[in-house]
């Protein structure tokens, strides 16, 4: 009795101790956190330093653009013909030294295809085939002239007399002296660059009604004055929508631009000074007469007012 009696505990203890492990135990949640919060991506850099050409592009706009001489775009680039620029060619718009530190770029002057092929400026000639043709040019040729008494005396001649006569003419004409390019007048700092109003009359159109300058209304053949001093960097019409356009380079970062005139007084190249007469105010590629002023800064248009003193 005693034995079934003991028998029958261990069996209810052994039916509770299986019962407690096989219930269900519910764990507390886990979740994952990263230390510092998540990551933002970083924002890309907008590469100033080059440009693939798009369809419509030209090389006045695209210095325009991004603030540089249409000449120096050229040389930067060894463009044979600026005016044959091809869709997806990739131009340098920045000074080669600007440009030394990135890695991995695309290949400047070439078109970019699908196709892989690219298209590359053919390099300097080797030094052998150089100095073959210089010592092709230098050798001596057979001269046809027709005969005569005169000719045939003249052949007679020892060769230092023959000689003297073209050293002497060299002698009697010196060359003239070149005189030295004027230097380039251009602030060194923007803030620095000291500015005045372009031309005389209303403002009809600002920069806040989404211009890319100020439109200033008045008279045919009014003077347009360079608002700052510094350096033509483009006299001409080649780019579509200006007329006749000038552009002064005032530092590395700052351009002013007057379009539709009527006359140019400027070349490029050509330093000038505040308050100069640039210009004749016209209509050209307008519908009405005015001066059409814009500042850029890195190529990019900014309010004109920021910088214009108030009138």
């Amino acid at each position: 009795m005693r034995i079934n009696t003991t028998r029958q505990i261990f069996l209810i203890s052994l039916v509770g101790l299986l019962s407690a492990c096989s219930s269900t135990q519910n764990s507390a949640p886990v979740s994952e956190r990263r230390i510092g919060g998540t990551t933002p991506p970083k924002a890309a850099v907008e590469d100033r330093t080059t440009y693939t050409v798009r369809k419509g592009d030209t090389l006045y706009r695209i210095a325009l653009d991004f603030g540089q001489s249409y000449s120096e775009i050229v040389a930067w680039n060894n463009l044979a013909n600026p005016n044959d620029i091809k869709v997806g060619q990739v131009l340098r718009v920045a000074p080669p030294d600007s440009a030394s530190g990135r890695s991995g770029g695309a290949q400047i002057g070439s078109i970019a295809s699908s196709s892989g092929v690219e298209s590359r400026p053919l390099g300097p000639p080797s030094t052998t085939t150089a100095s073959t043709t210089a010592t092709n040019k230098t050798s001596p040729r057979g001269e046809k002239r027709p005969y005569s008494d005169a000719t045939l005396a003249e052949m007679q001649k020892p060769d230092s007399a023959q000689a003297a006569a073209p050293a002497a003419t060299a002698t009697a004409k010196p060359a003239a002296p070149t005189e030295p390019a004027a230097p380039v007048a251009l602030a060194t700092d923007d803030d620095s660059v000291s500015w005045m109003w372009p031309a005389e009359g209303k403002v009809v159109g600002t920069f806040d009604d989404g211009r890319k300058g100020l439109d200033i209304a008045g008279k045919s053949g009014q003077a347009v004055m360079a608002a700052g001093a510094g350096k033509v960097m483009y006299a001409g019409s080649g780019i579509r929508g200006y007329g006749n356009l000038v552009i002064v380079k005032h530092t590395s970062n700052l351009l002013s631009a007057y379009a539709h005139n009527k006359a140019i007084l400027v070349k490029e190249g050509q330093n000038v000074n505040k308050g100069q007469k640039i210009a004749e105010m016209g209509d050209s590629d307008s519908d009405s007469v005015k001066l059409h002023f814009e500042i850029r800064q890195q190529g990019k248009p900014v309010d004109p007012s920021k910088f214009l003193p108030s009138r």
